[in-house]
């Protein structure tokens, strides 16, 4: 069988995006805005494993819901993303995600399941199975995850998150406990999930109920940085220009300012808020309003930065 290469066009690209988050961060209802945007004038839809409650906004969306109940099985979420996907939705939400790991029937329950078969009680035969009961569990999820990658819709996985701390060995010798750190989560806050799905999503985001539907980016490459501006919720409008970009156009621009507050609200420590101020303060093209309102920003910054070092020490 020939292949066939052709000049590489960016068209009709399926997006995955990730909504992490405690209870109270938005993440329903930020995952409706975004998908509300890139879906246009289409409903899109939502399997919903949270016994109905994305259907409090069906007053404020237009969407088609559908109930994904127990047992959370890898293969019974790709049922139902793949019967979505043979639908007329532009745009799938999945809330939550999380299930498919740890709730009812989940991925923990099914390995717990295949140690029982193999093993029963006898606990050091336990021990000895514990690695080859995770085959036939991972397998499963595989399998989803080869489903999701082929759809043509865009996916919008929601998943909770929790809070994760590690022991580590500093310099002096001492143990000291400090936040997790993980490519796949964000100041001490990982997502409930499988630990290599995170991975295969396009953008992911993590959202605090101090500020709902604010990104804290966790992935976010550098053509979709100026969609999520950093300093308020995610709207219909980052949906919009989310899915011109996925479609082979070209999403609109912020203007300049909003550019520069959006590098400075990215920077994690102070040493990176430092080197954006000095490029700031060399940049061109800015009003006096701008330069006193990024000043602003700065030291907004620099001040949550400092309290999050406090806090850490």
């Amino acid at each position: 069988m020939a292949f066939d290469f052709r000049p590489a066009t960016r068209e009709n690209v399926g997006l995955l995006i990730g909504l992490s988050g405690s209870s109270g961060s938005g993440k329903t209802f930020t995952a409706m805005r975004l998908a509300n945007g890139m879906a246009g004038d289409a409903p899109f839809c939502v399997i919903d494993t949270e016994a109905g409650r994305a259907k409090h906004y069906a007053d404020r969306f237009r969407f088609d819901h559908g109930d994904l109940r127990p047992p959370f099985t890898p293969d019974r979420y790709a049922e139902a993303i793949t019967a979505a996907a043979d639908g007329p939705y532009p745009v799938i939400v999945v809330d939550s995600m999380s299930h498919e790991w740890a709730g009812e029937g989940g991925i923990l329950d099914q390995q717990e399941d295949e140690l029982d078969r193999m093993a029963g009680q006898d606990w050091k035969k336990r021990e000895a199975c514990k690695m080859a009961s995770w085959i036939k569990p991972k397998m499963g999820h595989k399998r989803m995850m080869q489903q999701l990658l082929q759809i043509r819709p865009h996916l919008i996985l929601c998943f909770r998150a929790e809070p994760k701390i590690e022991m580590v060995r500093t310099d002096k010798g001492t143990w000291e406990v400090r936040e997790k750190q993980t490519l796949t989560g964000l100041n001490g806050w990982v997502p409930i999930s499988e630990k290599n799905l995170p991975y295969e999503l396009t953008a992911s985001f993590l959202l605090m109920p101090d500020h709902p539907g604010v990104p804290l980016p966790i992935k976010l490459q550098e053509q979709h940085r100026a969609l999520f501006p950093l300093d308020q919720p995610i709207t219909e409008d980052s949906g919009r220009q989310l899915a011109t970009w996925a479609s082979g156009g070209v999403a609109l621009e912020p203007d300049l300012e909003q550019q520069w507050l959006t590098r400075l609200l990215a920077a994690k420590d102070r040493q990176q808020l430092e080197a954006v101020a000095k490029q700031l303060k060399a940049a061109t093209g800015l009003d006096d309003e701008a330069i006193r309102s990024l000043r602003a920003a700065y030291k907004a910054r620099l001040k949550t930065v400092l309290q999050r070092r406090t806090v850490k020490a």
